[in-house]
């Protein structure tokens, strides 16, 4: 049974920093494209970040690039997304997800690319 559990959301003020970590089990993690939406009250799920199955190949949404920083570590099956310079509209639900297995980075900002998904975790920026 694949599961993703995230964590690390929280409240903080306008330019400060979040570090979310997603901890994946059921998975040849080691094997799987993984990615980081989000979902804002009202609005639909959008693509934050992505990142191959090795770590060397990371993607952003141009609304992230440059605050964000995606990693993993193929050694705890866990990815973090490492978020600086926060602002308001960063505020939503933080979704891990990850790829069937084998499945490389590729349409990786399409939702539907992905198989798996974590429950989310809150991020709230305050001005």
């Amino acid at each position: 049974q694949v599961q993703l559990v995230e964590s690390g959301g929280g409240l903080v003020q306008t330019g400060g920093s979040l570090r979310l970590s997603c901890a994946a089990s059921g998975l040849t993690f080691s094997r799987n494209t993984m990615g980081w939406f989000r979902q804002a009250p009202g609005k639909e799920r959008e693509f934050v970040a992505a990142i191959n199955w090795g770590g060397g190949i990371t993607r952003y949404a141009d609304s992230v690039k440059g605050r964000f920083t995606i990693s993993r570590d193929n050694a705890k099956n866990t990815v973090y997304l490492q978020m600086n310079s926060l602002k308001p509209e960063d505020t939503a639900v933080h979704y891990c997800a990850a790829k069937r297995l084998g499945y490389g980075l590729g349409d990786e900002n399409t939702a539907g690319e992905y198989y798996y998904w974590g429950q989310g975790t809150q991020v709230t920026v305050s001005s």
